[in-house]
């Protein structure tokens, strides 16, 4: 538009002029709409991993638990196939698998063993010691925005699980 045409408007016609508006709206709400979806992609994908250090922790105290006692050394010593249960944990496998969670290792997995004194029935197997196990995992949280090269906080995904030894 020309300088002779723009003053030849009257401020009322500039007022209710409505092109470009469309615009200018988009271009406020765009980022505030691209911060909502990106932090929805980035709650989703943590609960996701949550629930996978969850679950995992969860099927290896159970499986540990069904083991033999002679795994169980009271008070607190446990000699059976770690590498099997802590795989189990990160892979959902007794061997090979990909971890559920990327960057998880074996190294992030501790199992330890408590024994109760005292106990009766089926225990009696064991001198009345009760063994009880607990698989404990730390996972450092592998963030999408992190993966994108954004900068953040470093994060972990915590989860333990207990379950009295059946030897079964």
């Amino acid at each position: 538009m020309t300088m002779r045409a723009l003053l030849s408007l009257r401020p009322r016609s500039l007022r209710t002029d409505r092109s470009g508006a469309a615009a200018a709206e988009m271009a406020l709400l765009l980022p505030l709409a691209l911060v909502l979806i990106f932090g929805a992609m980035e709650g989703g994908w943590y609960m996701v991993c949550e629930h996978r250090v969850v679950k995992g922790v969860r099927d290896a105290a159970r499986y540990a638990s069904r083991l033999d006692f002679s795994n169980y050394t009271c008070p607190s010593t446990f000699s059976g196939n770690g590498t099997a249960v802590k795989n189990l944990a990160r892979t959902g496998k007794l061997t090979g698998g990909t971890p559920t969670v990327p960057g998880w290792t074996d190294a992030q997995v501790t199992i330890a063993v408590t024994c109760s004194p005292g106990a009766s029935g089926l225990y009696s197997v064991v001198s009345g010691n009760a063994p009880k196990v607990k698989i404990s995992a730390q996972v450092p949280y592998p963030s999408l925005f992190g993966t994108l090269g954004f900068g953040g906080t470093s994060r972990t995904l915590g989860a333990s699980a207990q379950s009295p030894v059946a030897g079964l």
